[in-house]
């Protein structure tokens, strides 16, 4: 079986689990890793790594190739994705061996699925979120675009999770429960009702610790 040409975008600890899954789903070998630590293009561990400004061109030079931002920040993946500017056809789905994916589950592009995730029937994710290892996404759950749903994370049946909300690693939220975008559910919290939008909710039960200001908005979205 010929392996599809792969340019990950980032090369920080997140980027490595991303090309191990992409490695183990038997569907890409990594045919670059682009970041903005490296200043020229060069060759390491077999591994063409160029700067993220060198994609476009090199896009250019490979046949049958696609990319992944591969970065564990959500408003980082956004400006990236939006950087590029590149239409959504450019982007792999990555799913690892040992995830369970419903057949009714539908993936967005750009988005991957680590060891040991499971997405239940009818449950959407939508473009470069981050299911990570043993998470569970249950039935009926809607997951917004760049959200990232942390290692042994849950969410029960018919949750939504915004735009850019991060679910901490080992949180649980209760069936049909709002996450609100670019918000945070704490590291073990156990949301058991709706977590507004741009305010950090820690404990459990969760409580809303901090909404986040307009400057701390601001920074986070900075070009």
């Amino acid at each position: 079986m010929t392996r599809q040409a792969l340019i990950l975008i980032g090369a920080g600890g997140h980027g490595k689990v991303v090309a191990e899954a992409a490695a183990a789903s038997g569907k890409y070998r990594i045919a670059a890793i682009a970041d903005d630590k490296y200043d020229s293009e060069r060759v390491e561990g077999g591994v063409l790594r160029v700067p993220v400004s060198e994609v476009p061109r090199l896009i250019g030079r490979l046949d049958d190739v696609q990319l992944f931002l591969a970065v564990g920040a959500n408003a980082v993946r956004e400006r990236l994705e939006a950087r590029l500017g590149l239409s959504a056809e450019w982007y792999a789905t990555i799913v690892h061996p040992a995830a369970v994916v419903s057949p009714s589950a539908r993936l967005g592009r750009g988005t991957v699925l680590l060891a040991g995730a499971v997405l239940n029937a009818d449950a959407k994710v939508g473009r470069h979120a981050i299911v990570n290892s043993r998470a569970v996404v249950e039935h009926d759950c809607d997951v917004g675009d760049y959200v990232h749903v942390s290692p042994a994370a849950a969410l029960a049946g018919g949750v939504t999770v915004e735009t850019g909300a991060h679910v901490g690693i080992g949180a649980n939220v209760l069936p049909g429960l709002t996450i609100g975008a670019w918000s945070t559910l704490g590291a073990g919290a156990a949301a058991i009702r709706d977590v507004p939008a741009r305010c950090t909710a820690v404990g459990v039960p969760a409580s809303h610790i901090r909404y986040r200001n307009a400057q701390a908005e601001q920074l986070l979205h900075a070009e």
